[in-house]
């Protein structure tokens, strides 16, 4: 009953904003009942992130695994190898704590099985996706209005990049979801902050602050939305004193406490991360780029083929406070030598809400022109440009997301699943991964408490001096041969095929066989060609 009236009450708002639309014309408007409420939009968010996470199954960044999922394994369960940077206090406990809970409650209940211990995670990054894909919904609605909203979230889904990173258990995932939520409460980034309620400013105001807590490099993202509600603020002391300060102190107490009780002393995360990332340029130990690579190369790759939608988008709608913040984070990521796509991801769906807006104007236009045409059925003739621009967008997305989710880098994923189930059978003793350094999954995916070593490659306090990753890509064969001096013999010793030609005399007189060969990559991306990971068992006595 109630949602027969729902229905009614939308045909008369219609037919009052829309006298003129003929009947031919109101049997083909679209109904939008799927995201008549927040609930109904939620759930179809929900859905498709989940099958999302799920259809995701190769490896992209190091960070997914090691400064998040490992870290969280060893709070849970007291083994998982911490990288140099939570010796240096440089990374806040607050994110891989997410994670370490949900591994509490896995274990509980007896599910921390190789399947679950896999997917688990990334289903519970898509439940915080799927928030931030209502946010966004929620956010055009109120900046434009349902339609450019309805296909805004249609850009946000179907984009391949959002599809191939956004459900990751990266720190990038969750500060982009609280990006969106905390930007939907800014009165600052709305056409008339009038509108906003009271309450709004706040909760955007803490939630910025958790998303810096939780990645310091956020501050970029909030010193623009701050800057510009002080500007447009009449109530500027208030702001200051009794919302910003008061919060800010509160979620940084909150952090302290958490990485105190994880460190073992008082630290502050945020501090030791500007030092080592902005003040020494620590960053660029691992590669850089050209100051414009985010505007010539990065951004552009991550938009694909919504690239021309989104510009047309901002040029058409001339929203300039949210045009104004992509512009203003890829700027100041630019300065940075270290640069990388994720960086800029919690900016990426501000970039497809434009793309929405573009496509919906798209769409006004086709319902204009067949209107002065006079022709019902001039559609089924001519395919319309907003039917022309899905396919297009469709067609190349779609294919892009599921190769780059399902194919592309799924080889280090996959002999990890494998090395787990043969741990649990207790085929396997130690292993050693010959390969680049965080190559693969650690403990959090083995998940057995077994010795296993890699290659380090910590960053050095003496410029030009090569870590063990380094050094054994030079010469894979030599630095085997030094490194089995001392070492304890594994039962296995896991590498990419690229270096398995140079080791392979090595492994014949250590009595190593191959036992499996996983398919890894068609293409190269850093390196030589790593078209598989190869596993390698003793065979010896």
């Amino acid at each position: 009953m109630r949602q027969r009236q729902h229905v009614a009450i939308a045909e008369d708002k219609d037919r009052i904003e829309n006298p003129n639309l003929s009947e031919e014309e109101k049997k083909r408007k679209p109904s939008y009942d799927l995201f008549s409420s927040s609930t109904k939009t939620l759930m179809v968010c929900l859905t498709v992130r989940m099958a999302n996470s799920l259809l995701v199954q190769t490896y992209f960044n190091p960070d997914e695994h090691w400064q998040a999922l490992e870290v969280a394994h060893n709070i849970a369960f007291g083994y998982g190898h911490l990288t140099w940077e939570w010796k240096k206090g440089i990374r806040s406990y607050l994110h891989p704590m997410v994670f370490a809970s949900l591994y509490k409650v896995l274990a509980l209940c007896h599910l921390d099985t190789p399947w679950f211990m896999s997917k688990a995670p990334r289903l519970l990054q898509s439940m915080f996706c799927a928030v931030g894909d209502l946010y966004l919904y929620k956010l055009s609605n109120v900046l434009f209005d349902d339609h450019v909203a309805q296909w805004a979230l249609f850009s946000q889904l179907v984009n391949w990049f959002m599809f191939f990173c956004f459900t990751r258990t990266l720190s990038n995932s969750l500060e982009t979801v609280l990006t969106l939520v905390g930007i939907y409460y800014w009165p600052c980034m709305r056409v008339s902050s009038n509108k906003a309620p009271l309450f709004s400013r706040k909760w955007g105001v803490a939630i910025a602050a958790l998303a810096c807590a939780i990645r310091p490099t956020s501050a970029i993202i909030w010193m623009y939305v701050g800057l510009l509600e002080l500007f447009l603020a009449h109530d500027r002391l208030k702001f200051i004193f009794l919302e910003v300060a008061p919060i800010g102190v509160l979620v940084l107490a909150l952090m302290c406490l958490v990485d105190r009780l994880m460190y073992g002393s008082w630290i502050l995360v945020p501090l030791n991360f500007l030092k080592f990332n902005f003040l020494s340029s620590g960053g660029d130990y691992y590669g850089t780029h050209k100051w414009h690579w985010y505007f010539t190369q990065g951004f552009p790759v991550m938009l694909f083929t919504f690239l021309p939608f989104s510009i047309a988008g901002m040029v058409l709608s001339k929203q300039w406070k949210p045009s104004g913040l992509i512009a203003w984070v890829l700027g100041l990521y630019s300065v940075l030598g270290h640069k990388e796509f994720r960086f800029v991801l919690p900016v990426l769906p501000i970039a497809l809400m434009f793309s929405g807006y573009s496509i919906a104007a798209m769409k006004t236009a086709d319902s204009s022109n067949s209107k002065r045409k006079g022709s019902s059925n001039s559609h089924v003739k001519c395919p319309s440009k907003v039917r022309l621009a899905i396919f297009f967008l469709l067609s190349t997305n779609i294919p892009m997301a599921l190769y780059m989710s399902l194919f592309h880098q799924r080889g280090t994923e996959d002999v990890m699943n494998y090395l787990s189930k043969e741990a649990s059978n207790n085929k396997v003793k130690s292993i050693l991964f010959l390969m680049p350094c965080h190559a693969t999954p650690y403990y959090s995916a083995l998940h057995h408490d077994l010795p296993m070593r890699f290659l380090d490659c910590s960053p050095s306090e003496e410029k030009g001096t090569l870590d063990e990753s380094d050094r054994f890509m030079m010469d894979p064969a030599s630095f085997a041969s030094e490194f089995a001096i001392n070492w304890s013999l594994p039962s296995h010793i896991v590498m990419f095929d690229s270096e398995e030609r140079s080791l392979r005399e090595f492994l014949v007189s250590h009595s190593f066989k191959e036992i499996r060969r996983f398919f890894h990559a068609h293409l190269k991306v850093d390196r030589d060609l790593q078209a598989s990971v190869v596993v390698y068992a003793f065979t010896g006595q």
